[in-house]
């Protein structure tokens, strides 16, 4: 990407360029790597919408759950942790743990890169280390989330996945893709070109 271009008047997330920027040189704790005893539920949660609580009551202090969420870790089985290096307590997650909230589409030489903030200040450019997938719900729709770091993806809001759709591209006559940054993403559960 041209960080020229990062600037430019109409893009949709305000200082794109600056926060790529952090999001290239900050460090996030190691939890992955941490492996500390387990202390139990203590009654963390993340509801579908993002909101996350403590012991049912809303967690308002958005500094506070920005720093919860640096140390969240999701585990193989599934479940959700925030880890320090001295503990590790379970975390109820509805959904994802994080919602994308704005996009914006990127061209760098004709190649096409989709740039997602979370509702955590996450930036992430889809690609193959951030890859675009979709689920089923109940309904038979589809759900498209973005990786964001580790095993922890954001749910794109209802008006993202609207303006995804309208960067769908035929694969065949019977699929369709999201390119990014040289990744393709099939517009269905199965995953990846």
């Amino acid at each position: 990407m041209a960080h020229d271009d990062l600037d430019r008047p109409e893009s949709r997330i305000s200082g794109l360029a600056e926060l790529l920027a952090q999001a290239a040189t900050a460090k996030l704790p190691p939890a992955e790597s941490w492996d500390p005893p387990y202390c139990g539920d203590i009654g963390l949660a993340i509801a579908a919408d993002g909101t996350w609580s403590y012991q049912g009551s809303p967690i308002r202090r958005m500094p506070l759950v920005k720093l919860f969420s640096r140390v969240l870790r999701r585990e193989s089985d599934g479940r959700h942790f925030l880890v320090t290096p001295g503990e590790k307590v379970l975390i109820q997650v509805a959904d994802a743990p994080f919602l994308a909230v704005e996009m914006d589409v990127r061209r760098d030489g004709g190649e096409q890169a989709i740039v997602f903030r979370t509702n955590v200040d996450d930036v992430v450019r889809a690609d193959a280390d951030h890859p675009i997938r979709f689920a089923v719900d109940a309904s038979g729709g589809l759900r498209p989330y973005v990786r964001v770091r580790g095993r922890l993806d954001a749910l794109l809001t209802r008006a993202l996945t609207m303006d995804l759709v309208v960067l769908a591209e035929p694969v065949d006559e019977h699929r369709l893709a999201i390119r990014s940054a040289g990744a393709a993403f099939l517009f269905d559960a199965s995953g990846s070109l």
